[in-house]
This record gives C-alpha cells, sequence and structure tokens, in this order.
C-alpha cells in the first residue's frame, strides 16, 4: 500500500508545493505567536506564544509522530525561511568535521530540557517569543554558511527528537522496485534532479539530509520532505505503511548512518530521549520539591541552578549509565555472549524507545488533553485588543480542557503500551541474536523496561502542575 497512489491525498503530497503550503501553515502559526508575545498580556495562560508554543505544538507533535510521521520538520517554517533566504545567497562550505554526528545537537537537547525547567519557560510569553526568533535566526544563519541540511541533520534539537521518536511511527518513506534503483544511473533521490540542458541545472534537489533511497532504512533523520519523491525520474519512491518501532531491532547499514548500534552519538541521543522523559516529567510534579531541597543539604548550596543540574546529571547520565550496565552485564553472563557490555548497551538500549515515547506521549498529552480548550478564550480577547470589540465573543475563561483525573488512565494506557511495544521490540533483537536461548536473554532488559514502566505510573500519579490552563479553570 502506497499513500502517494491513494486518490486526493496522493495527488496532494505529490504536489510539488505541498510542502510549501504546509510551512506556511506554520509560518503562520508562528508569526502569531510572535505579534502576540510581543504585545500580548504577560500572563502564560492568557498568551498564545506560551500555549500554543508548550501546550499544543509539543501534544500535537507526539500524536502527528504517532498516526502519521515527521509532520512537523515536514512543516518547518524555519527550513522555509532559510530557503527564502538562499535565493539572495547560495551557501558555499561543507559542514565542519567537528559538527559531524548528533553530538552537538544532544548538548542542544539537553541545555533545552535544562533551561525549561530553570526558567520556568513555560509561564515566560516574552521569553518563548525570544526563543521562537532565535530558532529562527539560527536555521538561517547556519544554512547560509554551510551546504545542505546542516542545522536539521546536525544541531536541531527539535529534530534530533523528531529523528528518534518517528522510530516509533507508522509510515515510512522508501524505495518501491529495488531493481529499478539497481539500474538507476544518477542517484537522483540523493543528488537531486538536473535539466538535460548544456549547462545542467539543478531543477529539483534531492535528499538535503543525505538518504540515499535504496540504502535507506527506517525514519532517523528522515524529515519528509518528500524532495526524494519530486526527484526520482523513475517514480519509485513510496509512502507506505510498517510496523512501528520494528526498525529498532534491524542491524543493517544504513545511507548516511551506518550501524545505528556503533554509533555512540545516536546511542546517548536514545538514552537522553528516554530518560530525559522521565526527568522532565517528574519536574512538574510536587514530590521534585522535595528531591530539591534534599538535594541542596547534600551538597550544601541554595542555588537553584546547580542544584537542577545535579538532578539532571544523575537522571540522564548516572542512573542510565548504572541500568544499562546492570542490565548488559546479566544479560551476558546468562547468555555467555562473547560481546561487552558497552556493544550489548549500545544494542539493546533502543528497546527502550518505545517506552520513551509512551511517556512523552502521557507527558504532553497531559497539557494537550487539559488545555486543548484555552486558545479559543485566548483567541477572543487577542480579538478584543486588536479590534477594540468582542467580534469573536466575550472570552470564555473557563474553557480548559479534560480534568487531569480524567486524563491519568489515558495515560496509563500510553504507558502500557509503550511498555507492550518495548518488551516486543527486545523479543526480536534477542530472537535474531539468541534464537532458543532469547527467552533467557530477554530476563535483564525485561525487568528494566518494569522498572522504568513502574517509575512512570508513580510520576503521572503525582499531583503535576497545571501548566497553559485558562485564567478561570
Amino acid at each position: 500500500m502506497d499513500l502517494l497512489r491513494w486518490p486526493i491525498v496522493g495527488p496532494f503530497l505529490r504536489w510539488r508545493h505541498a510542502r510549501t503550503s504546509l510551512q506556511l501553515l506554520f509560518l503562520a502559526a508562528a508569526i502569531v505567536v510572535v505579534l502576540h508575545g510581543f504585545f500580548g498580556p504577560d500572563i502564560a495562560s492568557a498568551n498564545l506564544a506560551t500555549t500554543l508554543v508548550w501546550v499544543h505544538y509539543r501534544g500535537l507533535l507526539v500524536l502527528a509522530l504517532l498516526a502519521a510521521g515527521n509532520l512537523f520538520c515536514a512543516g518547518c517554517p524555519f527550513i522555509k525561511a532559510r530557503d527564502w533566504g538562499r535565493r539572495l545567497h547560495a551557501p558555499r562550505l561543507k559542514r565542519p568535521g567537528w559538527l559531524r554526528g548528533k553530538w552537538v545537537a544532544l548538548v542542544l537537547f539537553a541545555a533545552v530540557l535544562y533551561t525549561y525547567e530553570l526558567f520556568d519557560l513555560w509561564s515566560l510569553p516574552l521569553a518563548t517569543t525570544w526563543i521562537v526568533l532565535a530558532y529562527f535566526v539560527a536555521a538561517l544563519v547556519v544554512d547560509l554558511v554551510f551546504t545542505g541540511a546542516t542545522f536539521c541533520k546536525h544541531l536541531c534539537p527539535v529534530g534530533q527528537f523528531n529523528f528518534i521518536a518517528s522510530m516509533m511511527s507508522p509510515l515510512e518513506l522508501r524505495a518501491g522496485d529495488a531493481a529499478t534503483c539497481a539500474s538507476c544511473r544518477t542517484a537522483d533521490c540523493v543528488a537531486g534532479r538536473r535539466s538535460p540542458e548544456p549547462a545542467r541545472p539543478l531543477v529539483q534537489r534531492g535528499c538535503e539530509l543525505g538518504l540515499y533511497m535504496p540504502a535507506k532504512v527506517g525514519n532517523i533523520d528522515c524529515t519528509f520532505c518528500l524532495d526524494c519523491v519530486q526527484a526520482c525520474p523513475h517514480d519509485n519512491i513510496v509512502l507506505a505503511p510498517r510496523v512501528p518501532g520494528l526498525e529498532l531491532a534491524d542491524t543493517r547499514r544504513r545511507s548516511a548512518l551506518g550501524r545505528i548500534a556503533q554509533r555512540a552519538d545516536l546511542v546517548a541521543l536514545v538514552v537522553l530521549f528516554v530518560f530525559g522523559a522521565l526527568t522532565n516529567a517528574f519536574a512538574m510534579v510536587t514530590p521534585v520539591r522535595r528531591v530539591e531541597l534534599w538535594i541542596a543539604d547534600l551538597i550544601g548550596t541554595q542555588s537553584e541552578a546547580v542544584i537542577l543540574a545535579s538532578l539532571f546529571a544523575t537522571s540522564i547520565v548516572a542512573v542510565p549509565a548504572v541500568l544499562l550496565a546492570a542490565a548488559s552485564w546479566l544479560m551476558r553472563v546468562l547468555t555467555r555472549d562473547p560481546r561487552s557490555v558497552s556493544a550489548l548497551a549500545m544494542r539493546y538500549v533502543y528497546a527502550l524507545v518505545p517506552f520513551g515515547f509512551g511517556v512523552w506521549l502521557a507527558h504532553y498529552g497531559f497539557h494537550l488533553l487539559t488545555g486543548m480548550l484555552v486558545v479559543v478564550p485566548i483567541t477572543q480577547a487577542a480579538a478584543i485588543d486588536i479590534f477594540g470589540q468582542a467580534l469573536l465573543g466575550e472570552p470564555l475563561w473557563r474553557w480548559a480542557g479534560l480534568r487531569p483525573g480524567a486524563v491519568f488512565p489515558i495515560q496509563v494506557g500510553l504507558l502500557v503500551l509503550g511498555t507492550i511495544g518495548a518488551l516486543g521490540v527486545l523479543t526480536v533483537m534477542a530472537s535474531d541474536d539468541y534464537g532458543d536461548d532469547a527467552g533467557r536473554a530477554i530476563v535483564p532488559w525485561a525487568l528494566l523496561i518494569l522498572l522504568l514502566f513502574g517509575a512512570g505510573v508513580w510520576v503521572m500519579y503525582q499531583p503535576m502542575e497545571m501548566r497553559g490552563l485558562g485564567i478561570g479553570a
């Protein structure tokens, strides 16, 4: 089944301006965020900058990844601004060697999680606005200097989150007929399609992230831009359904990535994705204050920045290192596997991705479901501020969303699904590696997954800060 061949949906996706239309929609939303962030009220629950960014955007992002794929990278307005900029100034430099891999993006991802909690960014409309503008400037400057999609592939923290989460998406762009690709001599899917004129100008760019379609495996680094669909002269690209998460167990060498179990930067990104999900959720519950006070007494400081840094270092570095090493060591003992503990950890840590995705869904879903209607009264109030009269009616400030008690069963359900997915991927991995001994091999990692599940349920059960709710909620 190929969605590019479906009625209505297929022609739209194959339309060369399909991505542009989505980007313009998101660009309009970004403009609204910036304008209301600068000129709207300085109250988080009454400003579109904070509610659209921290409530709706994050919640809809993970839902889109679950339902289809990396739609928000496909519609990224920052890249549209970059494309406009490249019409005036074409980049000439290749990315420097120190920028290869995901290490810089990994640090930026961790920094985003840390600063979000340190400065309570969800409560600061103006700061949120400046972050949005900084994103536009960063994407523009980086990609006007370096060729390709340097910002997307090596720097964008949101993009890295999407790349890991999209491994759980149900759709994938891939080559249709292998024989057609084998006979192709131009590799337009990655190099771009050129005009037959003597000067051979580029008329359609290929994959800027360097994914050669016949060797592409899964969704890592795929922004769903559909440039490969437009560039392929043989119409041999399909957008097809697949089993979500199964690519996590795939050991094949991947175009522009190599073998993911041998990529330390990708492994570290997965660790941050999984344990950062629990840390980010834990930071919004009531017991975190008691933990912070305990840390303050332990290290003898009242600096919130130091206390929070200690909490993050423990939860996303020290604890994962101990747990992953313990599970890998016990697996090695039970199976007498000659591989090192680190090699086993780098292979099997990918089994935790479904659980991590379940935590992000449960966390961001909580904010979305409890605050999904706040955009209505905020928009009504903005209309009064702009036009001086209630063109959209008086603000319905009591509109918010579901009560937390109604959301908790949904959160537990998402955690259960993530746990089942993690155990399923673990089983596939162990079956591939150990055959009949798979049952014994999965024990350590299954125990770790169940331990994380218990921690996730406990976190979601705690009283949470009601971020982004309407004034009268």
